[in-house]
């Protein structure tokens, strides 16, 4: 019995500990919205145009490689499959709309939003985090400045603009990569492929995409600023919570992309 009572107790905390976070990270994200317009209020010098810049630089212009690499193989890799077995239930036509619909849709904004949330979302986390513990923070609160402001919305838009930059990125190179593959195993034209492709492609795949990458990189930059200012003394705490912010930030953006793709179809 008192076993059953300690297993209650331990699930009661947690769960209780659960909805807490839970909305303290609900009044974080609605907190960096709020504040958003006083960053761009903000002069040029205190806003900190430069933190922006570099972070866009690091998560988008630094992961090009990366994206351009998985983008080649992904594509190469769903038009070995169509070519090989769609032709045999005379469906060869349909390559073109699983292209639009497992690279533009899907694979396009996910993949790019894991890339991220690996590289950057630890890296936020990471600095974020030690400037608490090094009482940086403390330091740009007694003079007035508002952490949340300076740090957190910088980051945040650099995440919404490098998904956005990447994703396009990666459909390009997804589509290219496909292309050459059936250069090798099918040669033909690129107008006929270039047509196939336009064919397949609606307008509603564009909107999906874009809204999905918008979506993933509000995620990613708010779980990365969230668990960076959430540490709170120790050095050790730092680690802990950038692997925290990456299994949380790749939940939600399956749980968003199932969601969007849902009401998309819907």
């Amino acid at each position: 019995m008192q076993l059953s009572n300690s297993a209650i107790e331990s699930i009661g905390r947690r769960a209780r500990r659960f909805v807490y976070d839970l909305f303290y990270a609900i009044g974080f994200f609605v907190e960096i919205i709020r504040v958003v317009p006083n960053y761009f209020a903000m002069g040029r010098r205190r806003r900190g145009g430069g933190v922006l810049v570099m972070q866009v630089l690091f998560t988008g212009v630094q992961a090009l490689s990366t994206v351009a690499v998985i983008a080649v193989g992904i594509g190469a890799i769903i038009i070995i499959q169509g070519l090989s077995l769609l032709p045999q239930f005379g469906q060869g036509d349909l390559i073109y709309a699983i292209l639009v619909a497992v690279i533009t849709r899907e694979l396009g904004p996910v993949l790019t939003a894991f890339i991220v949330t690996a590289r950057s979302g630890t890296a936020i986390s990471t600095e974020l985090g030690t400037m608490v513990v090094n009482h940086e923070i403390e330091a740009y609160m007694a003079t007035g400045v508002n952490p949340i402001t300076y740090l957190a919305v910088p980051r945040l838009l650099a995440m919404v603009v490098s998904l956005f930059l990447l994703n396009v990125y990666f459909n390009f190179f997804g589509l290219i990569g496909s292309f050459v593959v059936t250069q090798i195993i099918r040669p033909f034209s690129i107008q006929e492929y270039a047509t196939g492709i336009y064919a397949a492609l609606a307008m509603q795949d564009i909107l999906t995409s874009v809204v999905k990458s918008v979506v993933f990189g509000l995620i990613i930059g708010t779980v990365a600023t969230y668990h960076g200012f959430r540490v709170e003394r120790a050095a050790t705490e730092v680690p802990v919570r950038a692997i925290r912010s990456v299994g949380q930030g790749i939940a939600y953006i399956v749980i968003a992309n199932a969601l969007i793709t849902l009401i998309s179809y819907l």
